[in-house]
């Protein structure tokens, strides 16, 4: 038994239609996040936001002497290593290297993001070009510098920051 041609036509074209509906449809579903994704999405926009008071919040701390913010927004076991070479580990000996800066308050500290990337809420990295000057004695010095931040599940804390001097 043969099928008329318009027949074939016509069933062709029900299930071409068939087939974008469903298209649409799984798209449209795919587009719209499960409550899990919006939850995630929820949360890694927050961390966002709490990433971003925390690192303005170091940098400004450093810039402003404000020693008991600037520790506070260090992980006890973070680590510093200086364009010299000098590492000092745990907060208490970064704390004790920078003692000079925040007692004299005397240092110009300026910088500008060059590169970010956060990872939801784990870990987050910047490398800022800086400037650090102490006008009294004409000391200027310009250096890349990369601090690496850990999420300890209720803040963000620094984790480790190194120096590279530019001429």
């Amino acid at each position: 038994m043969s099928v008329p041609q318009h027949a074939t036509r016509r069933l062709s074209l029900v299930l071409a239609c068939a087939a974008a509906l469903c298209a649409v449809a799984g798209a449209a579903s795919a587009a719209e996040p499960s409550a899990s994704d919006a939850s995630q999405n929820g949360r890694a926009r927050g961390c966002a936001r709490q990433f971003e008071a925390a690192q303005r919040a170091d940098m400004e701390s450093f810039r402003d002497y404000d020693a008991d913010t600037f520790r506070a927004g260090h992980d006890e076991r973070a680590v510093t290593v200086f364009d010299s070479g000098g590492v000092r580990i745990g907060i208490d000996a970064i704390m004790a290297a920078l003692a000079g800066h925040f007692q004299n308050r005397e240092a110009k500290w300026s910088w500008t993001e060059r590169y970010r990337v956060v990872d939801g809420c784990r870990s987050a990295y910047i490398l800022y070009e800086t400037v650090y000057e102490i006008p009294r004695i004409g000391y200027r010095q310009r250096a890349l510098t990369g601090v690496t931040y850990t999420h300890d599940g209720a803040k963000w804390l620094a984790i480790a920051d190194q120096g590279t001097r530019l001429p």
